[in-house]
């Protein structure tokens, strides 16, 4: 079982939807410094990728200081600075795009989006 959620899609490529997926989980904090992270084998299987497309998502983590690599531990989430809110509020890049797609095909106006935004922010605070 993998310590954060991925949800491969047709369309983008599998290493950059995985690096997502880890950027996605460091930032909202379900990873934290220190966190054992899956070695290409278990990447690999699990999400029944290519071997070296699990390699070459692990090593351009590791470039980013993402993910160490311990000796005689293996690969760990490291030390990052918090994320700032411009890294955050990235993440919903997707979702955002999503949302307004199916707004612009109802028809809705950028203030009934927004209204309906508030309403739900407001149900859950």
């Amino acid at each position: 079982m993998l310590p954060f959620p991925v949800e491969l899609k047709t369309g983008s490529p599998v290493s950059e939807q995985l690096i997502y997926a880890v950027k996605k989980a460091v930032i909202s904090g379900q990873m934290q410094t220190g966190d054992k992270f899956p070695s290409v084998r278990t990447l690999s299987q699990e999400l029944r990728i290519n071997p070296n497309t699990a390699h070459k998502v692990i090593t351009a983590l590791i470039s980013e200081g993402l993910l160490e690599v311990k000796p005689g531990i293996g690969t760990i989430v490291g030390k990052k600075a918090r994320a700032t809110p411009q890294q955050r509020s990235e993440l919903l890049g997707e979702d955002v795009e999503h949302l307004v797609v199916e707004a612009k095909k109802l028809r809705l106006d950028v203030e009934d989006v927004t209204r309906a935004v508030e309403q739900h922010w407001n149900k859950l605070s």
